[in-house]
């Protein structure tokens, strides 16, 4: 089972990043869906890939994701989301914990729990990378892939490279 991983759109829903999600059983937004888009329209997007569960993160109204915090069970194994993972004390009371927020995409194991952030899918924030990720259940422990989108030259939300200064 491969369950898609995104977060921190922040109203850009970039097709880089459907495509990526794409065979996936099931979607996660770890929170800051929304911005100018809004978050029902992110949401209604992933919707087209399959199921999506969605947390809200702290740039977000409290619409389109009713919580900020999600329990659930997939593939007998138990998955907490959360924006920040910041706000959970360890150890952590899951086998998998879903987060977002610092925009660093970035796999840790945190006593027995994976931690996985996909990092950021939306606007491009200082020089991190545009990603999403997988988590990837059956046989054996779950894994996780984190997949930095190729956004091309001249993509939105893109940092521009500034000349040097004269001296």
């Amino acid at each position: 089972m491969h369950i898609g991983l995104i977060s921190d759109t922040h109203g850009l829903l970039r097709p880089e990043a459907l495509a990526a999600l794409s065979g996936c059983s099931v979607l996660i937004h770890a929170g800051d869906i929304g911005g100018e888009m809004g978050g029902d329209t992110i949401l209604s997007a992933l919707a087209h890939l399959g199921p999506v569960y969605a947390i809200r993160g702290n740039n977000d109204l409290p619409r389109g994701a009713a919580s900020e915090r999600l329990s659930l069970m997939l593939g007998g194994l138990s998955i907490l989301v959360v924006h920040d993972v910041n706000e959970l004390s360890t150890p952590y009371e899951a086998d998998v914990v879903i987060c977002g927020h610092s925009h660093r995409p970035s796999v840790t194991t945190v006593g027995p729990s994976l931690v996985v952030n996909p990092g950021s899918a939306g606007p491009r924030r200082f020089s991190l990378p545009v990603s999403v990720g997988r988590l990837v259940l059956g046989d054996g422990p779950p894994r996780a892939e984190l997949r930095v989108l190729d956004l091309g030259p001249k993509a939105p939300g893109r940092s521009a490279s500034r000349p040097p200064r004269p001296r």
